[in-house]
């Protein structure tokens, strides 16, 4: 477990509470407008994830998606959330979800945007090291900047392209500011080739989970269906127009999706 006291934490607004957890390259600051929307209504609690934003971890620092968990739990008990809803964006899906596998009764939904619950196959989990091993020594060698440009060209990314020139300068300041021996860190211990496999836990889930894609994300549509089929009480919702990250190109989608299923399995 790393020390719950090296996490940057942000909270805002009251209510019913509503962790969230970024991307890889993002921070608690990829959820900004997100907490300012909300806050009327909702407590929400954003977590800077290991090796981004102002959580920092040294070279030395060895950790695993099941030692995040743990510290998420104690960031909780710390702040004396007993349960809350998890929203979680690609990497940080991966990492809420895992938190529902670990900690079920801590969770009272899920929703989870472009996410997986890992990969099924050793083989798959190895060639996932190997290239996430390639790009840590990548962002090692030639640092932040050449990351970013590299990290931007990969076809995920593709939509982004149509933001507004000031939105793409946003979450491209944001990128810069993360480290390069936290990235690397990041992608050797929270990769998803790394993580454990999550899909067989998943009939075992009985809480409401809402899977965001969107149109332009094959990929992860098709692990959205499947991940529907597994889990009991699931829907998936495909926004139009919209990519890998949802909630910066769809955005009001986004929030209308998130608010209705929200309002309706929250607990007070």
């Amino acid at each position: 477990m790393i020390n719950t006291e090296s996490y940057h934490v942000e909270r805002k607004g009251s209510g019913t509470p509503v962790v969230l957890l970024h991307g890889f390259t993002g921070s608690t600051k990829s959820w900004s407008r997100f907490m300012l929307t909300f806050q009327d209504d909702f407590q929400t609690i954003a977590i800077d994830l290991p090796g981004h934003g102002l959580t920092k971890v040294s070279s030395d620092e060895k950790f695993t998606m099941e030692q995040v968990c743990d510290s998420i739990k104690g960031i909780l008990d710390q702040l004396e959330v007993q349960q809350a809803a998890f929203i979680g964006y690609s990497m940080g899906g991966r990492t809420a979800l895992a938190f529902t596998c670990m900690y079920p009764e801590r969770v009272s939904s899920l929703i989870l945007e472009s996410a997986s619950p890992g990969l099924k196959t050793e083989e798959e989990r190895l060639a996932r090291q190997n290239s996430d091993s390639e790009l840590a020594a990548f962002v090692e060698n030639e640092g932040i900047e050449r990351f970013t440009d590299r990290w931007e060209q990969v076809p995920l990314f593709a939509s982004q392209k149509n933001l507004s020139a000031e939105k793409r300068h946003e979450i491209r300041t944001g990128r810069l500011k993360n480290s390069v021996e936290g990235l690397a860190l990041s992608l050797r211990s929270m990769g998803t080739g790394i993580q454990p496999s999550y899909w067989d836990s998943l009939t075992t889930l009985h809480l409401p989970v809402l899977l965001l894609t969107g149109e332009w994300d094959q990929k992860f549509i098709n692990i959205a269906n499947e991940m529907e089929k597994l889990l009991p009480n699931a829907v998936h919702q495909n926004i139009l127009q919209a990519g890998h990250a949802i909630q910066v190109e769809q955005p009001e989608k986004f929030d209308t999706m998130v608010r209705e299923f929200l309002n309706k399995n929250s607990t007070t």
